[in-house]
């Protein structure tokens, strides 16, 4: 395994296994059987409904002595709903306590944008809540709190762009270590990932496959097929592996953290074992040219009165 140092030494598996979608009465298993193979970073958050059950497999896979606490990476995420300051605190340990767990390695802003308490999902105006009820700078001043107090060890964002990044980094104790966002070769993000890079804020890609197993209902017609795209079949003939893999490696070579997400065995350990393969520079080149596409597209978030835009979330 190839692993992201942080500034205390702490190293983060740089192939995780991503959670959401993860229905949770298969959550369980799919967690036991993912240490098995050896998985040892796993992501997490309150929103995909499958903490409880993740947090009894993992304490149960450390009760059966399959792995230490202190071998596992465990990420999870501030949702919308307890963006004010005096929520922060309080949302992680319900989190910690979900997990059954006695600190997080890594606790994420998930989206800038916030919502009234108790509401996941904003269905009219009155729900969300103005920069000015829940400014950023005060719920990262809860996440810096959330470290003092040892409940995780490192704290950072999900979602952000860089005008966020600014208004976080002009303002903190402590810096985001992590940006976490959709990356894969259609939607590289190059401003974001240098602005990151320069700034010593790692990035953890979600959907490094295309998020293939999303929905239907949360597909469009003729979107198009990352693991279909022609010149990632052509680098997976070329390295001798299978497109998924490329994918992960290409994620790897950029020294992103991936965390693909899936509950079918074979396919989680075909994902870990993509740590085996490389992709090189004439392969990155090749990449340049594809087509950008964004599958995430976060317009929930502007509907239904929201103050927030899209140029608000994403770096465009």
């Amino acid at each position: 395994m190839k692993y992201l140092k942080f500034s205390n030494g702490d190293e983060m598996p740089i192939i995780g296994l991503g959670t959401s979608g993860i229905p949770a009465a298969q959550a369980y298993d799919v967690i036991r059987k993912a240490i098995q193979i050896g998985y040892r970073h796993f992501d997490c958050a309150p929103i995909y409904k499958n903490q409880a059950e993740i947090g009894q497999a993992l304490n149960d896979a450390i009760a059966d002595g399959e792995v230490t606490r202190e071998e596992l990476w465990i990420t999870s995420k501030l949702w919308n709903s307890d963006h004010r300051y005096n929520d922060v605190e309080p949302a992680c340990e319900k989190t910690l306590a979900e997990l059954k767990l006695d600190y997080l390695d890594l606790y994420l802003i998930h989206w800038p944008v916030a919502s009234e308490r108790g509401v996941e999902y904003p269905q009219a105006e009155e729900d969300y809540l103005a920069e000015e009820e829940a400014p950023l700078e005060d719920t990262w001043t809860g996440m810096e709190d959330c470290q003092d107090s040892e409940l995780t060890r490192h704290i950072g964002v999900s979602n952000f762009n860089i005008e966020k990044l600014k208004l976080v980094l002009e303002d903190c104790m402590m810096p985001p270590e992590v940006n976490q966002c959709e990356l894969h070769p259609y939607l590289p993000q190059q401003t974001l990932y240098d602005y990151c890079r320069s700034n010593k804020i790692h990035m953890v890609a979600y959907a490094p496959l295309g998020s293939p197993g999303r929905p239907e209902d949360q597909t469009l017609d003729n979107e198009p097929f990352l693991l279909t795209e022609p010149a990632i079949t052509e680098i997976a003939q070329k390295q001798g592996c299978t497109e998924a893999q490329a994918l992960l490696a290409y994620g790897v070579k950029r020294k992103t953290a991936v965390i693909p997400r899936s509950t079918n065995p074979d396919r989680l350990k075909e994902n870990l074992e993509s740590i085996n393969f490389s992709v090189d520079r004439e392969d990155l080149r090749s990449l340049i040219v594809l087509t950008k596409y964004r599958y995430f597209k976060g317009e929930e978030y502007t509907i239904h009165g929201s103050p927030y835009k899209l140029t608000d979330i994403w770096e465009y």
